[in-house]
């Protein structure tokens, strides 16, 4: 585990006990089920799903999670938190720019707390912050756990990794196409193949995913390098860490994250992932994306300036392509990028599995 753990009644910081002992969670959405901004509660309902009890949406109450976000099967959409009456926790579902949480919803938390549910959040306004919650949490000892809370202040010092401890990044030409969910299913191949593999998660929602990791992006930005040297050091006994990436080199407002998991990680290899049709930075609807080309090359100069790195596949979102139409993506992208491509939501990730595999070896044959 590499954030400092506090779990007493009242307020904590995540730990893989608080986190994922949660079986009958309720996710809070409402008025904000968009799949921009309901990333969180999309990527909680593929990959925890048995532990979703309720998604709370009044306005699409009735449905199920499958039809409101497309992923959850039959998931109930329900009206309020007393629709969940055995839930043992609430997450905020959302993950909007600036990490705000919605005012409207302090009833809905307020509830929940006095219920004596713990009530978890990967947003930047902490629970641990406010007066009314931290009394509420206490007199019912639920606690408010606030994902992106930490303490980590260590400078990297370029740690020499174990030769056998295979280093996989997930990089990208913007922020939310997919580079966790990739780093994810391609974790999951190589463990379906019988590999050593740990998905290392750098972000609010695969902290919740999987239980651990580093909110990179709310660590001080003398120690984002350390942090996710640490997070890989402390993992560094796996045959394979894939690593989960966040923002791009080119993105005028998050670059800074990104090149810190890239020297702090020391990745052998990187994959590269883009949304086909996708022109401009999320969230900064008039700035052009700087080419996939002079991405990939601002990211190996990056990455081998601190340890030798290369590129092993190419992730593609195509959600927004039909059958037809995300194949031609697929072979034009290895056509142009002499890679092995593929989407991992649509075809599966054993071309990134293989490339991984062979990179491994590469590495070992030295």
């Amino acid at each position: 585990m590499s954030i400092d753990t506090n779990p007493t009644p009242g307020r904590s910081e995540p730990s893989e006990t608080s986190v994922l002992s949660h079986r009958r969670i309720a996710i809070l959405t409402d008025g904000y089920s968009t799949p921009f901004v309901a990333k969180t509660a999309i990527s909680l309902l593929r990959y925890r799903t048995a532990d979703v009890a309720g998604l709370i949406d009044a306005a699409a109450a009735g449905s199920t999670s499958q039809e409101l976000l497309d992923v959850g099967g039959q998931i109930p959409v329900v009206k309020a938190l007393s629709d969940v009456p055995d839930a043992d926790a609430l997450y905020i579902g959302i993950a909007p720019p600036g990490g705000k949480l919605p005012e409207e919803w302090r009833p809905i938390i307020l509830q929940a707390l006095r219920r004596g549910i713990d009530v978890v959040s990967g947003l930047h306004d902490f629970l641990t912050e406010d007066a009314e919650y931290i009394d509420a949490a206490a007199g019912s000892k639920s606690r408010l756990i606030d994902v992106r809370r930490n303490r980590l202040k260590s400078t990297a010092d370029c740690h020499r990794f174990r030769p056998g401890c295979t280093r996989i990044h997930t990089v990208g030409q913007d922020c939310s196409l997919g580079k966790m969910v990739t780093s994810l299913e391609v974790h999951r191949g190589l463990v379906d193949r019988k590999e050593n593999s740990k998905f290392l998660a750098t972000g609010q929602t695969g902290i919740m995913i999987s239980g651990e990791g580093v909110p990179i992006d709310c660590v001080v930005a003398d120690f984002i390098s350390g942090a996710a040297e640490q997070l890989a050091r402390q993992n560094e006994q796996h045959d394979f860490l894939l690593i989960e990436g966040q923002g791009s080199i080119s993105h005028p407002a998050f670059s800074a994250v990104t090149l810190g998991l890239l020297h702090g990680s020391a990745p052998d290899g990187l994959i590269f992932c883009y949304e086909a049709g996708r022109t401009h930075v999320k969230g900064l609807d008039d700035i052009p994306i700087a080419p996939m080309k002079d991405q990939m090359e601002a990211y190996l100069v990056a990455a081998n300036l601190r340890h030798p790195c290369k590129f092993v596949g190419i992730a593609i979102n195509s959600r927004h392509l039909n059958d037809e139409q995300a194949i031609a993506e697929i072979e034009r992208a290895e056509a142009t990028f002499g890679l092995p491509a593929c989407d991992v939501y649509r075809t599966g990730a054993d071309k990134l599995v293989e490339a991984c595999l062979g990179l491994r070896a590469e590495v070992l044959g030295r």
